[in-house]
């Protein structure tokens, strides 16, 4: 069984209208998910989605270590952003085997945008950040990194290098499977990535149509 799961925050511009659209979008262009699963501290109701009550009061993008807490799901576990556009097959995003998002500026670096596995393979990440989150919080906690801003991708490097589990890349498993928003584009391939202060309710031209059109209600 193949789970998509994302973490809602309160507090942010997103709210029940990103998950319903990122779940509508993996629906058409990824079915080979079984399962969609939100973790989130918001009472929503959204058909289709599983709602999995955040544990924490982590700030901000630090409740999606929670999405490595054991016990979410037993087979393929793929973490995506809210912020995510369905435009093709995505097929390849369920299939088995441990992968994140390359850094888009960081070459060699974990992105969180999306990070695949299995079962309980990464709960260490979760039962490590959960012993001193304050701590891992921290700017500096990981030492050098040429990451302009300390978030949970960098301490999920971190974390995973000290572990000697360096992941394999989607960009380089499935080329062609990630591609970035850019304005100029007029046609994008099956999984659109939104980068720094682009998202898809300002985007323009096809990306903007994709994300509108996955509200189950279009």
């Amino acid at each position: 069984m193949a789970t998509l799961l994302t973490v809602l925050k309160h507090g942010g511009r997103y709210d029940a209208v990103w998950v319903e659209r990122l779940a509508a979008g993996a629906r058409r262009f990824a079915p080979a998910f079984d399962r969609i699963v939100c973790l989130t501290d918001r009472t929503i109701a959204c058909p289709g989605v599983e709602i999995v009550p955040l544990r924490h009061d982590w700030p901000t993008w630090w409740s999606k270590m929670e999405a490595f807490r054991p016990g979410l799901a037993t087979g393929t576990t793929v973490l995506c952003d809210l912020d995510t556009v369905f435009a093709g097959d995505a097929s390849a995003l369920a299939e088995p085997g441990f992968a994140t998002m390359e850094d888009y500026f960081h070459k060699g670096r974990v992105s969180s945008a999306f990070v695949r596995w299995h079962a309980d393979d990464l709960a260490f990440l979760y039962e490590r950040f959960a012993t001193d989150p304050q701590h891992w919080m921290a700017p500096g906690s990981c030492g050098p990194v040429p990451n302009a801003v300390h978030g949970d991708q960098v301490v999920i490097d971190h974390f995973l290098h000290a572990a000697e589990r360096p992941p394999r890349f989607l960009q380089a498993l499935h080329p062609g499977l990630l591609d970035f928003y850019h304005p100029p584009k007029t046609a994008y391939g099956p999984l659109i990535v939104f980068i720094g202060a682009a998202k898809p309710d300002t985007a323009t031209g096809p990306a903007h149509a994709l994300w509108i059109s996955g509200t189950p209600e279009d």
